[in-house]
């Protein structure tokens, strides 16, 4: 196949889905520092972990040798009702710019929830039903996430309570009630609900939320009922294991014809579609068998990684949940309600941010009008409508294909277009009538919350 004709859409055959998933930390010198306990200060143990997560995703979660992991068989089945997912060659996209440089993107969002928040949901949700519980708690930003979780639960007749950031919950009520359709109970965070919701409130009263926020109150829940845990659907290590299936797809495409990438871009809030995305490439920068530029590209009004500090940091804002050392803008950094809900994480996951620290990857970050411009541009001649989380890799892949365009080289460009914009239309609403504007927070803002940061060398 190497010789023939590059398709619009590159799909595997269903015997071709890959039938394990990747853990980069296997092949990583450096190895993320390890989650600490919150109560004692040191490593977390896998019997600690299990009273929060089930007990197969947090051995998951600790395991930073075992490379590959079996995927279980009732999982590949449910993944087959959507993957393969097509990689696409935007040559229309190519032409609007005039560019030399050929762009391919991984289009994660052909399935129900509209993103790449299955892969794991799925993972999740059956390994609960395997330990035999009555059902999972979790958080969501933008609402992706809850969508697939509530998906993943309502088919293996598990109860789903979702805590959805205050203004994703008040701009996208139809993806609320998608979540509701499923039979997920959604609220508003944080809320009066939980004792941290409520200790949230009082310190921070009319606050829009954050999902440092929603984490904590999620957390709480789980720990406070029987026959519940909590899920995650970035940031882990474990999420970015099960989310592995999108790198290890595209890089199967892309060998199919004989394709080599020169830059690989994905956007970045806690971590889970870029991390899954770069992972197999990753794999291969690490042992020295093959060399890739990775853009991690996260929002101007959120910047973690571009503005953050490299520290142990709570990855909640009640400070329940584990610390993890990562790029972080600080537990308590609420911030503003941008339109790109799934990226308003104050930190990023401990694997990309030591990867980043190696300066192994790099980061850019760009403002929201900028973004929405690109997501109108790819809409109008790729004919998807983007997730606006979705369009930050949109951006700066037009960007480096115009770089291209002005001297001439002819690199290859890969990002993931991780889900749609469907029930973003208030967004675009903003954008279509000039009303969006762009937020970036001082270094005084910035600062407040680094300053809350624990002392943890």
């Amino acid at each position: 196949m190497k010789n023939e004709p590059i398709p619009y859409k590159i799909y595997l055959e269903e015997s071709e889905m890959p039938k394990q998933w990747y853990n980069v930390r296997a092949d990583m010198k450096n190895k993320p520092a390890p989650l600490l306990d919150p109560s004692t200060g040191k490593p977390i143990t896998h019997e600690a972990l299990s009273r929060v997560f089930c007990e197969e995703l947090a051995r998951q979660e600790l395991d930073d040798t075992t490379a590959y992991f079996d995927i279980p068989q009732p999982i590949l089945d449910f993944y087959k009702m959507y993957r393969p997912s097509p990689l696409v060659r935007a040559y229309c996209l190519e032409e609007k710019l005039q560019t030399p440089a050929k762009i391919y993107y991984k289009f994660e969002g052909n399935n129900t929830s509209g993103s790449h928040k299955l892969n794991s949901a799925i993972a999740q949700a059956y390994y609960a039903k395997e330990q035999g519980l009555k059902g999972v708690t979790t958080e969501t930003g933008a609402g992706q996430w809850g969508t697939a979780l509530s998906m993943a639960t309502a088919y293996l007749g598990l109860d789903c309570r979702v805590y959805m950031v205050k203004c994703s919950y008040e701009q996208k009520p139809f993806r609320r009630e998608v979540m509701r359709t499923y039979g997920a109970s959604v609220t508003p965070s944080p809320s009066e609900l939980t004792q941290v919701g409520r200790q949230i409130l009082k310190e921070h009263p009319g606050t829009t939320g954050s999902l440092g926020c929603a984490i904590s109150e999620a957390v709480e829940d789980a720990t406070t009922h029987e026959g519940y845990r909590y899920v995650l659907g970035s940031v882990l290590s474990q999420v970015m294991l099960h989310q592995s299936v999108i790198g290890l797809e595209t890089k199967a495409a892309l060998d199919k014809y004989g394709i080599k990438p020169d830059v690989i871009i994905g956007c970045a809030g806690g971590g889970s579609n870029l991390g899954g995305l770069i992972a197999p490439f990753m794999g291969e920068k690490l042992r020295g068998e093959a060399d890739y530029q990775f853009i991690a590209v996260e929002p101007a009004s959120c910047p973690s990684l571009t503005r953050g500090k490299y520290a142990y940091d709570y990855c909640d804002t009640g400070r329940v949940c584990p610390l993890a050392k990562m790029y972080t803008l600080g537990s308590g950094f609420i911030p503003s309600s941008s339109h790109a809900g799934g990226l308003r994480y104050h930190g990023m996951s401990s694997t990309l941010s030591q990867l980043y620290d190696d300066k192994l990857m790099e980061a850019r970050s760009v403002e929201q009008t900028a973004v929405f411009e690109a997501a109108v541009t790819f809409a109008r001649v790729e004919g998807i409508l983007p997730a606006p989380e979705s369009s930050h890799a949109i951006r700066v892949a037009i960007d480096e294909a115009l770089k291209c365009k002005e001297t001439g080289e002819e690199k290859t460009i890969v990002f993931g277009l991780t889900g749609t914009g469907y029930f973003d239309m208030f967004a675009y609403e903003r954008y279509n009538n000039g009303e969006m504007s762009d937020y970036i927070p001082t270094d005084e803002e910035l600062a407040r919350g680094l300053n809350s940061l624990p002392n943890i060398q």
